[in-house]
């Protein structure tokens, strides 16, 4: 099979949106823009980003377009039906959603709580509200020691979170609870995205600490998506990070666990210096959970910074015929009110050795185009997206 790069590495900076998108409003989101409001609040140093063609993209605080970058630029119209991470990624392999995942701001209807305790054998649960994971165990953790019931909670995505003490519900029995939960919510009205494990330890309220046991139970995606189609043809495809649990582990032929940004660069390196040959697939989480989530501004700047400081050791490990794409999943302003996600154009930067250099891909009509362009690189045949492989 000859194809134009032998392997393609494609790296999600989990939230890092560039911009509202013109319906933005009708979520609630004028206004928002991720990466131009960071810049906006300190001056970001991100040389390695500004060389790729970051600063090419749309005009951003500080960081002026380069008149030769080394990278080729554009950004993503988010074309789903959503703004979540199951939505976004979905779409990256080919999957466009007209119908979002259910959201439940006000907390489960109480038939799927009763229902829940019952199959799961709980004791019954607290919360079962909209909240920050951080926030939830400080104001129910300690009762959930005293009663043993789980901790529920949702946020603005798709999600039905169980939070549980390892030493009140051990590990092996909180993913027990949660594959019954997920077996549960089902059908169109109630099937969320993702549900989720979040284990935590401690003693107090000031002590808890979520652990990194969490674990995700995914809608499994439609099979003709872009995973299982590479897999199928022979192709490797590596996923670091939370993406397998995104799919499902359809398509997945091998699953690096990263817990954070840094260890999500160690293991694509990893990939990188190994002998597979397809995709590398990896999400750099700390952005939308530990930054965008929280607010955190300055945080979300020097992951930015810590993550544009590593690119040249990505670089060094690619091959002459490796092409590296950087893109995201939704936006996740720290800048903007609430906690939620925000409807925003995804970046797209793209650097190979042997690939064209300051293409200007534009306003591309889809994330499926990524995938569009992956697949057509490896000879496979995706319904959606529009591939700007002839332009690399």
């Amino acid at each position: 099979m000859k194809t134009k790069f032998g392997r393609i590495v494609l790296m999600v900076l989990d939230s890092a949106g560039i911009g509202a998108m013109p319906d933005a409003p009708e979520w609630g989101d004028a206004g928002a823009d991720t990466l131009g409001n960071v810049l906006k609040s300190r001056k970001v140093n991100l040389p390695n980003l500004q060389k790729l063609g970051l600063g090419n993209i749309r005009e951003l605080n500080e960081l002026p377009a380069i008149e030769n970058p080394i990278g080729s630029y554009g950004k993503c119209t988010l074309k789903s039906n959503g703004k979540d991470t199951t939505t976004g990624h979905w779409e990256m392999a080919g999957i466009i959603l007209e119908k979002a995942f259910p959201t439940f701001p006000q907390g489960f209807p109480q038939p799927v709580i009763d229902e829940f305790v019952e199959k799961a054998s709980v004791p019954g649960v607290l919360g079962n509200i909209p909240a920050s994971g951080t926030e939830i165990i400080k104001d129910f953790g300690e009762e959930h020691i005293k009663t043993g019931k789980p901790i529920v909670y949702t946020s603005a995505d798709s999600v039905f979170q169980i939070a549980a003490h390892e030493e009140v519900i051990p590990i092996e029995r909180q993913y027990e609870i949660c594959e019954i939960a997920r077996k549960m919510l089902d059908g169109e009205q109630f099937r969320v995205g993702r549900v989720i494990a979040r284990p935590f330890t401690g003693e107090t309220a000031e002590t808890f600490t979520r652990t990194e046991n969490r674990h995700d139970y995914a809608v499994p995606p439609p099979n003709e998506n872009l995973l299982p189609l590479m897999k199928e043809k022979g192709l490797d495809v590596v996923c670091i990070g939370k993406i397998a649990s995104i799919y499902d582990s359809v398509g997945v032929t091998e699953d690096l666990t990263a817990k954070n940004n840094e260890q999500s660069i160690d293991q694509t390196i990893n990939a990188l210096n190994s002998d597979a040959r397809g995709l590398i697939f990896s999400n750099l989480v700390d952005f939308d959970m530990l930054y965008g989530h929280r607010r955190n501004v300055e945080g979300y700047a020097k992951a930015l910074e810590d993550f544009d400081q590593r690119l040249p050791e990505i670089y060094d490990a690619m091959s002459e015929d490796d092409l590296f794409i950087i893109t995201a999943d939704h936006g996740n302003d720290p800048t903007f009110p609430g906690s939620d996600h925000t409807r925003e154009y995804c970046l797209l930067l793209c650097y190979g050795k042997n690939a064209k250099q300051g293409v200007n891909l534009g306003t591309r009509q889809s994330l499926s185009d990524i995938g569009q362009t992956i697949a057509e690189n490896f000879g496979i045949e995706l319904k959606d997206g529009v591939s700007f492989l002839r332009e690399m």
